[in-house]
């Protein structure tokens, strides 16, 4: 197993001392990162809706970094000028900051295309656009700071292969997907810059938004693992941090994404995979 020391040489954006700023981090896997983050010496700003669960997320992280180690920061990430706020208040109490981890997100159903375009914006403006902010208020000072840092946006599967149930999600995510790869682009193309970009793909992670478990399903992951993962697969130097759970491995993954593509490459249906004429043709494939 790599130690935390070797993880810190290769990517020095971690170092002890240095900042990371995580949304969604009163719980989930925004929360094990922090917890993480911190156990690595690093100063971590905490941004969540404000209320007990930030409270006590800052209390947990405190016990690992320090009282003067932690910054809550309460934000709706949907908001610009509340990111922008979060980004004066990290540097103001912090400095620079060398990991920025996009990980705010919901997944309440808003229902059909033609449904209830209110949650459709409210969801798309946190999950989506609450990526995009981040960057905005951060990548600059990131990037003028000549420092090592790290953008990691968190993505989904659904993202990816957009199955049927929960539209809106699936097109937040599918947004976050095309917008860091746009952004790792961008920072390679960026002279002189040592930022970079990567998009963490969970798989079925026991957090917040699982929907109707109280405890955490054996199939799931926990918010920690997928940390680990995610620190091993950067320290590779992966953009895509595919992870697995306990019900799914990688290959699994890899062909329901041949599958989707493929979509188009065969001039198939939309969502072949669950339409009742290719349903068999899914089947074997997978099976092959």
């Amino acid at each position: 197993m790599t130690s935390d020391a070797e993880i810190q040489t290769a990517l020095p954006a971690l170092a002890s001392g240095n900042v990371a700023v995580i949304t969604g981090s009163a719980s989930g896997i925004g929360l094990a990162a922090a917890k993480r983050l911190a156990a690595m010496g690093m100063k971590i700003v905490l941004a969540d809706i404000g209320g007990a669960r930030l409270d006590a997320a800052a209390r947990a992280v405190a016990t690992i970094a320090g009282e003067d180690g932690v910054l809550a920061v309460a934000t709706d990430v949907a908001k610009a000028d509340e990111v922008d706020r979060l980004a004066q208040k990290a540097h103001s109490a912090f400095g620079g900051v060398s990991l920025l981890m996009n990980n705010a997100g919901v997944g309440d159903n808003p229902g059909k295309p033609w449904e209830n375009r209110d949650a459709w914006k409210r969801l798309l403006d946190i999950n989506f656009w609450g990526v995009v902010h981040g960057v905005e208020a951060f990548a600059p000072a990131m990037l003028a700071s000549g420092k090592p840092g790290l953008i990691v946006n968190t993505g989904s599967k659904q993202g990816i292969t957009t199955p049927p149930g929960n539209l809106a999600y699936n097109v937040s995510k599918s947004g976050v997907k095309t917008f860091t790869e746009g952004l790792a682009h961008a920072l390679r193309n960026e002279p002189g810059a040592k930022v970079s970009a990567h998009l963490l793909i969970p798989g079925f992670t026991f957090t917040g938004l699982t929907e109707g478990a109280v405890e955490k399903p054996a199939g799931a992951w926990t918010g920690e693992q997928v940390i680990d993962f995610m620190l091993a697969s950067l320290l590779h130097g992966d953009f895509y941090i595919l992870c697995p759970d306990n019900e799914v491995a990688r290959p699994t993954d890899e062909k329901r994404m041949a599958w989707a593509i493929g979509d188009i490459i065969e001039n198939r249906p939309a969502l072949s995979r669950w339409h009742p004429d290719h349903k068999d043709a899914f089947a074997a494939f997978m099976n092959d």
